[in-house]
């Protein structure tokens, strides 16, 4: 059944409707059609997915690849101790999480500052940010997990685990102090003169009015940078850093056989996909705030 022609320029709780007519009876045709729409969408993707997996089953190679990567034995010898290496990553993660949201925040501060006098400042920071988001993640770890400890300078550390913490910290600030500007660009202008107007200092006005509404406005983005940094803690394993990747790249080459890194991925599912949906329903959240306030 369509949609009767008078309905389509309204919505669920459109104070237009029309008078005179129950709400739930004009709305009826709506959620009939888009049950039907929903149930059609859910079909055709359970459809094509199942014969996606007959064509891959069914295919001549199929017995090779699955003992090659879903070996069951392998499966279950190796999880136990990608899963203890994983610790190390989480250690990476949560060192670096906490040094970028302060190099970040700083940075954009920096880029924030008004006025000619503060001009070499933002041209550092401008000069930082490019420089970093301009250089992949992994050429920054290459030279610094291996040139800074080939200077040989006294108490310069040579830990690979330092200067991957370092790399990471240094490339993924660069990004992170974009989100806080565009959080600091979104607080309207008026909010700064009626701090100023209050007797509150620049710097005051920043602390105290500023970066408390720009923090909050930026924790979704925030977070699906710091599900990104989790992903790539894997990159200091290629200065040596025994972490999940490289054990399972240990248990795969004694035994040969790729199951470790399927076991390494349902590592990652397990901790990335709840953080994913973590975020999406802070965002969700955060507009229906915005709705309800009458924010833009």
């Amino acid at each position: 059944m369509g949609t009767p022609p008078e309905l389509h320029q309204y919505q669920p709780g459109d104070p237009r409707l029309p008078e005179g007519r129950p709400t739930s009876k004009l709305l009826a045709p709506l959620r009939a059609e888009g049950g039907k729409s929903v149930a059609v969408a859910m079909v055709s993707t359970i459809v094509f997915f199942v014969v996606l997996g007959l064509i891959v089953v069914n295919s001549p190679g199929w017995a090779e690849v699955k003992q090659a990567f879903f070996s069951r034995s392998q499966f279950r010898e190796s999880l136990p101790g990608i899963a203890r290496a994983f610790l190390v990553n989480v250690r990476l993660f949560m060192i670096s999480e906490v040094l970028i949201l302060v190099l970040a925040l700083v940075i954009a501060v920096m880029r924030s500052l008004p006025g000619p006098v503060f001009f070499p400042i933002r041209l550092l920071a401008v000069f930082y940010t490019d420089l970093f988001r301009g250089i992949p993640t992994i050429l920054v770890i290459y030279m610094l997990g291996f040139g800074a400890p080939a200077l040989g300078i006294q108490g310069v550390p040579t830990s690979p685990f330092f200067w991957g913490v370092v790399s990471l910290v240094l490339v993924y600030s660069a990004y992170v102090a974009e989100v806080y500007r565009a959080g600091i660009e979104s607080v309207h202008g008026s909010q700064v003169a009626a701090a100023r107007s209050l007797g509150l200092s620049r710097g005051q006005s920043m602390r105290y009015v500023i970066l408390p509404q720009a923090v909050r406005r930026v924790i979704p983005p925030l977070l699906n940078d710091f599900i990104g940094l989790q992903k790539d803690t894997v990159l200091v394993s290629l200065i040596g850093v025994v972490e999940a990747f490289r054990t399972a790249g240990i248990d795969s080459a004694a035994t040969f056989n790729f199951t470790p890194y399927v076991a390494l991925a349902v590592v990652y599912l397990v901790i990335t996909v709840p953080m994913t949906r973590f975020v999406d329903a802070m965002v969700a959240r955060d507009r229906k705030r915005r709705q309800a306030g009458g924010v833009g």
